[in-house]
């Protein structure tokens, strides 16, 4: 098991510099970190009084990797989840919020433990996920980065200004789908046929 340290390490590498593209939701952004998430956590990192996009462009890898630990890997409770789980969640938490929970609780449901799915790691969600993982121990990982890439599918499927985060210009697969299936079996990745077939409605 990774630390979660280096975990948040290499979401830090995989999100990139600084971009602020009109179609992500999430705005001005650098190393994952939403301008958004910065004006919540009330990080003012030049001292100017307010928070803005100089603040996003301020902010280095060592506080982006800072952020992520303890604000979406200690606060929601991910370290309450059984340890292979994590790596995927926490990730996902980072991308999607308090949806990464709530996909996992949904997923308890499919495996006969229902949860409420309010995207929170309480005492009771934390304990039904160690029986669903006792449940399905060699299972639970890959089923939740399949559901995490439906999760994305579906997201594209309605919002059309987020497909070329799921699909390149090329067709192929886009930085999200790419994602998800970092942390499941290779065995369980689309092949490029499969995943054409399944953005071809998109046109």
């Amino acid at each position: 098991m990774h630390s979660v340290e280096s975990i948040a390490a290499e979401i830090v590498r995989r999100e990139g510099g600084f971009v602020n593209d009109p179609d992500d939701p999430g705005g001005a952004t650098k190393h994952g970190v939403t301008l958004g998430t910065l004006r919540r956590l009330g990080i003012d990192l030049d001292r100017d009084g307010d928070v803005d996009v100089d603040d996003v462009k301020a902010l280095t890898p060592a506080r982006a990797a800072q952020i992520y630990v303890r604000h979406y890997f200690r606060e929601p409770g991910i370290d309450r989840l059984p340890e292979p789980l994590q790596p995927s969640v926490f990730d996902m938490q980072v991308n999607a919020g308090q949806n990464a929970v709530k996909i996992l609780q949904r997923l308890m449901a499919a495996f006969g433990l229902p949860l409420a799915d309010d995207g929170v790691v309480g005492p009771v969600t934390a304990r039904t996920v160690a029986r669903g993982m006792a449940k399905a121990p060699h299972h639970l990982v890959d089923a939740y980065g399949i559901a995490r890439r439906n999760y994305y599918y579906r997201l594209a499927d309605g919002r059309p200004a987020s497909r070329k985060f799921a699909r390149r210009n090329d067709g192929g697969k886009g930085g999200w789908i790419v994602r998800a299936e970092e942390f499941m079996a290779e065995k369980y990745h689309l092949t490029a046929a499969e995943h054409a077939a399944r953005v071809a409605a998109w046109a």
